[in-house]
Formats: C-alpha cells, structure tokens, sequence
C-alpha cells in the first residue's frame, strides 16, 4: 500500500510504480510469478552460464572407458576326485550371500592387485603413477594424503582402486569386476586380468592347502606308527606276564574252559535224564502187560529175533487152529512155545532197563566230575578278572592308535593323490569376459550439462523468490480492514490500487473454512465493488481502509450454505466428508428436519446412514420403518446388535439408528466409549454417516468432535451473535469445518 501526503497546491499525480510483492497471510502465486517474469533475464543468463561452464568443464575432462567381466561362483569339483569325507556333504554346492560377499574380498584384496599390476605393467603407465597438481595442494591443506610422501606402489594402488569395481548381480551368485581407464584396450585387459588371476589364486590356495595337509599327515603317521608298536608290544607283555593266553575267537583260555565245560554239563544232564526216562518207560510196560514197544527193545538184537519167533508161533497157531481144536497136542505146544517167548521177552526187556539204568548212573558220575571241574575252572577265572580288565584297556589303546593309524594313512594316500593329479580346479569360472568399450562412461557430457543448468535456472529462481519474499513490506492492519479509518495518520489519504474487488461467490461457502479473527471494531460487510484508482497493481487488501471507513455498527453475519452445497462439499470432501455431526444452537431450531434433508440429499449418489445422538430430545424414530426398534441405548447395554438397531427411512432409502430406550441413562451415554468403536464400524459399511447431536446448548459438543471433525450448525439468526459464538465452540471443542445451515425454513428452501 502506498500513501501520498495532501497538498494546497495543485500537483500533477505522480506516475504510477509497480508495487512490490506483498504477502497475504497466503503465498500469492501470481505476485511470485510476476517476480520471476520480472527477473527472467537474469534466471536465463545464470542457467546458460551453468550450462555452458559444466560444458567446458566435461569437455575438458579426459574421458574413461570402463569394461567388465563376470564370474560365476560354483563347484567345479569332479565328484570322482572329491575327498572321500567329502562325499556325502549334501551342501557343498550351496554359496550363499555372504560366501559371495566374501570372494569380492578376495578379488579385491592387495595381493590380488599386486599380481595386476605386475602382470600388465601399471606401475610405469603414467595414468597409474600420476599425482596431479590438485591432490598436492590439497594435501598440503591436510585434505588427502600428498603424492610426493607415497611411494609408486602406493600411488598405482590408490589408482588402482579408484579404477575397480566389484560387485554381485542380485539375486545370482555372478560377481561382476568393472575397470575403468583412458584407454579402452587397457580397460578390458585389465578386467580379464582381475578375473584370471582371481582363479589362479583360488586354484593355487586349494593346491597349497592340500599339500600342507600331506605334510603334516605325513609327520603324524611317523609318530602313530611308534605309539602303536609300543601299544601292541604293552599287550603282548603284559598278556605273557600274566598268562592270559588266547584261545579260539580271541577269547582267554579260561574263558573257553569254562564255556566247553558248560555244554559238557548240559549235554551230561540230558542225558542222564533221557536214560533215566527211558528206563521208567520200560519198566512201566512190563509191569503192566502191554506190548514192548520202545526204541530201545527195537535196537536189542536178541529182542528182535524173541519177537519175530513169537510172531512165526502166533501164525502157526493161527494156522493149525483152523483144523484142529483147542485140546489137541498140536495146538497146546504152539501156546506153551508162545509163552516162553513173552517170558524170555519180559526177562530182555528187564535186562535193557538194568543197562539204561547203569548208563545213567554212569552220566550222573560224569556230571559230577564235570561240575567239579567247572568249578576249579571258575576259581581260576575269578583269578585272572583284574589282569584280563587291564589287558582289555591295553588292548583298547593299541586298536585306538592304529584306527587313527590306519585314518592317517587313507587321508595321506588320497591327499597324495590329489596333488599329484592336479586335482583342485578352482570353485569359480568366467562365463562372461570384457571388451573394449566404444563410448566413454565418464563423464557423461549431456546428463551433466543438463544437471547443470536445472541448478542454475532452480538456484536463481530460489534466490529470486527468496529476496522477494524477505525484501516485502509488512502489511498494515488496515489492510485486513481490523481498525478503523480514523486511525490513518494526519495528513494522509490512502491510494487504491487494486482492481474492483467482486463479492463473493456463494460457493465459497461449501470450503467450510474458519473465518478470519474477529476485530475489535466491528467490520462492515463486504462491498459489491470497489471504485478504480490509479495503480491496477495492488493487491485487495488496499481496500481495508476504505472497507473500514464505511463500517456499520452491527456485526457481519457469517455465511450461509444450502443443504445442496453442504452436499457437495461432503461428497468431493474424502474421507474427512463421509462423517458429518449436525447440531442446532438451541431447541427447536430445526436440528432434527436439517439432519434428516441433509441425509435424503446424499442419499441420492451413496449409501447413507442417519445416527440419533439426541439423548435428550430424540426425534427420528418418527420417520423409520421400525419406530419400536431398539436403539443405540440398547447396542451400549449389550441387549441388541447392529442388526437389531438398523432401520429404514418411509421416504427414502437412508438407514437410520435411534437412541432407544434411554431412560435416564443419557450422561452414560454420552461419555460411553461405545460411541466410537459404533461410529467407527458403521464407517466401513456406509458411505456418509451423519449425526444429529441436537441442541448444543444441551450437550458437551467437546465429547462428538472425534466421531466427525466436520459439522453443520443449524441456526435461525446468523447475525445473531450467539449463533458466532456456538460456531466459535464448535471449533473450539475440535471441529475442522463448521458450516453455518439456516432453520426449517431454509432448508425446505434448499
């Protein structure tokens, strides 16, 4: 804003200057605009120079070539010539993350690039043992080290290493090496190098480690060899010492006594039984009459030639009996001859069980005797117990050595083997090997170029911005229209420059933005327009004074929406517009009609649910399918769930929700947590919820801020200030939007 001072003399008006920018309280895009458009000459000179400095810069630049190669990680070893402890390792195939990254240590590890640089003479490429006037100065600055204090090795391998690059291919276990040099050819070879010295080194590390392993095998068994002997040679004096002799499995010799000894017994036993049986038998059937049916009468010859005799007297019997009868001589001496054959029979079979019972008195002698042996035996047995124990521990010691013995001379066997087969290829191959390349990888000339003038244009418009921003004059109050126009200094008279200020469009009003902080003179309510004066440059804000001087004494009223804006303000609103409290400044205001129209309203395009939190005064279940539903004081009780409270609009297609049965239960309810966990479900299922919380002179408004942080004040008055003060408690207790709904009379107009 400028000010010019009156004059009694009549001047010519001074000729109008571009005011500068002036904030707002909000960035005025288009003040910075004109900023920048004002100084685009010097944004455009500073962004060529950018560019054309970082084009001279890269140009100058000696550019670098970069090759690569790959290696791939494996197992190369033939399964024929892997050690035998080796054989059955399931996993020796498996090379995880960190095995690969420990091979690009490996490759680049110092020895590695020592063979290098010895192989492709980097030592003498001036490329490789070049200072550089920039690195000496900075050294003496204590910025990096001085290249005159390093030797050449140093300094080819800090050049070295400026150059490589080693890495894994993700997810593979492919290691490629990239060189870079100025010359291309140099690049490439030294890549393929890298590779093959890399296996070279692992094939030899495997080769050394085999032969380090024969030779320390090889000692070991010259020392197994004379623990063994000097075991062996312990067992055999000590078995000598004490006699404990081997018998037949190994087995010590009264060991062996004493088992030949007991199946002597148990052979002695059976058949001392068997005889002893067999007898009984035999005697039973004498006894008894029967016939003399045994194995034993059947192996007597003498017994064989009585019974077939009394079989041939029986058949001439027989035969004669047929001719003759039982009185006649004949007949009589065939059954006198018949039984001096079972007598001479029965006196065999006598004979026979008197020698089985002699052979088992002899098999009861032998088991005497042998029991008695036996039992010597054991006494010596029990003798020798303590000397056999030590001689099982010298024998264990002397098997232990030539196990590991015997271990030893496998393992020096194969490890021989191996080495003189030149069995160790390297555990890696080059499945991919480097080329000179045609195009320079540094530095990339039009990428840089370009990099550097976005710096420059993004540098000098910031600059630009930022002095227009800090070198801005602070805004009057007057400009906000806060005092009044008696407060201008003597003297002076304000010049507008702004172009006709156009009132606002009702639209504004679906934002639901807070009004700006009430003066303490009361401002006067925006004019329509505003009279052209000299300077189109400045900003409305000029206008305050003006606006000021004219104030009324009654307030503004605050603006007024319709329920078809508010409508559509909640639709396009996001999230923050699917919830909605609506809530009057007092009784009978129309609370109830406005939540209800506002439902209906946005019922049209979505699905939408109408909540009583009136617990005072509720008023919707009038309108439901249901009137005698239960209610959201049933819900919080526990006696009826959502399904239970759901109803219908008669007229439309809103769902609606009322309190129930409150009783004297409404405090409770109000402060019910229940409240939240309710709302916050009815979000998932709904796409606009709306509240109607009644009057708020009732209620404590503070409690329903975090169920809808958007709200709809219904109200007869806006002019009223009680109506300015509800909306102002309303942002107060929480509420980000208030917009501002006239009563019944409104809306039925809406």
């Amino acid at each position: 804003m400028f000010f010019r001072r009156k004059s009694k003399v009549n001047a010519a008006p001074p000729a109008p200057v571009a005011a500068p920018y002036v904030p707002s309280g909000e960035p005025d895009l288009r003040g910075l605009g004109r900023v920048l458009w004002q100084k685009r000459a010097l944004i455009g000179g500073v962004t060529l120079v950018a560019a054309g400095a970082a084009f001279l810069v890269v140009n100058a630049i000696t550019p670098r070539y970069r090759s690569e190669s790959r290696i791939l990680l494996e197992t190369r070893e033939n399964v024929f010539l892997r050690a035998e402890a080796d054989k059955n390792n399931a996993d020796r195939t498996t090379i995880d993350a960190e095995a690969v990254a420990s091979q690009i240590q490996v490759v680049l590890s110092r020895d590695l690039a020592r063979q290098v640089i010895q192989k492709e003479g980097l030592a003498d490429n001036p490329e490789f043992d070049s200072g550089g006037s920039l690195r000496a100065i900075l050294g003496l600055f204590g910025i990096g080290r001085d290249p005159s204090a390093m030797t050449k090795e140093e300094r080819t391998l800090e050049a070295y290493y400026e150059r490589i690059n080693v890495s894994s291919v993700e997810k593979s276990r492919v290691i490629a090496v990239d060189f870079s040099s100025a010359n291309a050819d140099l690049a490439a070879r030294v890549a393929n190098t890298i590779a093959e010295t890399y296996l070279s080194m692992q094939q030899t590390a495997k080769q050394d480690q085999t032969r380090a392993a024969g030779n320390w095998l090889a000692g070991e068994i010259d020392k197994m060899r004379k623990k063994v002997e000097e075991a062996e040679a312990k067992v055999e004096d000590y078995r000598s010492r004490s006699n404990l002799f081997l018998g037949a499995n190994n087995t010590l010799l009264p060991t062996q006594q004493l088992t030949d000894l007991n199946a002597q017994i148990a052979a002695a036993r059976g058949q001392k039984a068997d005889l002893e049986a067999r007898a009984k038998q035999l005697r039973e059937m004498i006894r008894s009459g029967k016939p003399i049916e045994s194995a034993d009468i059947a192996n007597s010859d003498a017994m064989r030639r009585l019974i077939e005799q009394r079989i041939a007297l029986r058949s001439q019997l027989a035969e004669q009996s047929t001719t003759l009868l039982d009185q006649h001589p004949r007949i009589k001496e065939l059954r006198a001859q018949i039984a001096e054959v079972d007598r001479q029979i029965r006196t065999e079979g006598e004979r026979l069980a008197r020698q089985l019972d002699n052979d088992a008195q002899l098999a009861g002698d032998r088991l005497d005797s042998l029991t008695a042996s036996i039992d010597q035996v054991k006494r010596l047995a029990s003798q020798t117990n303590e000397q056999d124990v030590q001689l099982r521990a010298l024998e264990r010691e002397a098997k232990t050595q030539r196990d590991l013995l015997e271990s030893y001379l496998s393992k020096y066997r194969e490890a021989s083997a191996r080495d003189n087969i030149n069995a160790a290829p390297p555990e890696a191959r080059i499945i991919s090997r480097a080329s000179a390349a045609l195009k320079p990888a540094y530095p990339k000339k039009l990428q840089t170029v370009l990099i550097a003038a976005f710096a420059g244009f993004a540098l000098s418009a910031g600059f630009t911005v930022t002095g227009a921003l800090l070198s801005a004059p602070t805004p009057s109050p007057y400009a906000y229209g806060y005092g009044p126009a008696a407060y201008a200094a003597p003297g002076y008279e304000p010049t507008m420059a702004a172009p006709p200020v156009q009132p606002v469009p009702p639209m504004a009003a679906q934002q639901f933005a807070p009004p700006p902080p009430m003066p303490m003179q009361p401002v006067p309510p925006p004019m329509p327009t505003m009279p052209h004066v000299s300077s189109p440059s400045l900003t409305p804000m000029a206008a305050a004074p003006a606006m000021a001087a004219t104030a009324a004494p009654a307030m503004a009223p605050l603006p007024v929406s319709t329920v078809e804006q508010i409508a559509s303000s909640l639709r396009t609103g996001g999230d923050t517009g699917r919830r909605v409290t609506v809530v009057g400044t007092t009784r009978n205001v129309g609370t109830t009609y406005a939540a209800i129209t506002l439902a209906r309203a946005l019922a049209q395009e979505a699905n939408v649910i109408l909540v009583d939190l009136a617990f005072g005064a509720p008023n919707l279940s009038v309108i439901s399918t249901d009137p005698n539903a239960p209610g959201l004081a049933e819900l919080v009780r526990g006696t009826a769930s959502f399904g239970d409270i759901i109803t219908r609009d008669q007229y439309s297609t809103v769902h609606l929700i009322a309190t129930g049965n409150v009783d004297r239960d409404g405090p409770m309810l109000t402060a019910s947590p229940m409240l939240a966990t309710v709302i916050e479900a009815l979000v998932r299922s709904y796409d606009h919820i709306v509240l109607d919380i009644g009057s708020a002179a009732d209620i404590a408004v503070e409690r329903f801020a975090p169920l809808a942080q958007r709200a709809v004040l219904v109200a007869a008055d806006p002019a009223n200030p009680s109506t300015r003060a509800a909306r102002e408690r309303l942002m107060l207790a929480g509420f980000a939007d208030v917009a501002v709904l006239t009563g019944v009379s409104a809306a039925v107009a809406a």
